[in-house]
């Protein structure tokens, strides 16, 4: 799919870093329980870490206990959906739109109404207040 930003592997990897990188452009899984936006409940905006747009609104971040931070909904069209099927697991992976950086993937066990779990990368967001 074509992005609205596209960069060389080269160039993504000098502006994330190795880590960042690894999570965003290697589709990478950061460890559960350790990630700055895990518990972080301040009201704001969620954005992608690799380009900025806005994702998430705090006002849908929920405590989940999974070890990620979990939303249950994005802003309309900010996201991307994929079949995931890595690991001899069926999943749906969630993208940036807007640059096609890994977040994380999509469950159907939220607690909410809308029933979603978007499970997040901290390293796949920034927080904007």
């Amino acid at each position: 799919m074509k992005y609205t930003i596209e960069k060389t592997d080269a160039e993504w990897k000098a502006q994330l870093g190795e880590e960042r990188y690894r999570i965003l452009r290697l589709k990478g899984t950061e460890y559960a329980h350790t990630g700055e936006y895990n518990l972080h409940f301040e009201k704001g905006t969620y954005v992608c870490g690799g380009c900025q747009e806005p994702l998430f609104e705090s006002d849908s971040k929920f405590e989940s206990n999974c070890g990620w931070p979990s939303f249950d909904e994005a802003i309309p069209g900010k996201i991307e959906y994929k079949a995931d099927n890595s690991f001899g697991m069926k999943r749906v992976e969630i993208l940036c739109a807007r640059c096609g950086g890994h977040l994380g993937h999509i469950f159907d066990d939220g607690p909410t109404e809308t029933g979603k779990r978007f499970c997040v990368n901290s390293l796949s967001i920034d927080f904007k207040k």
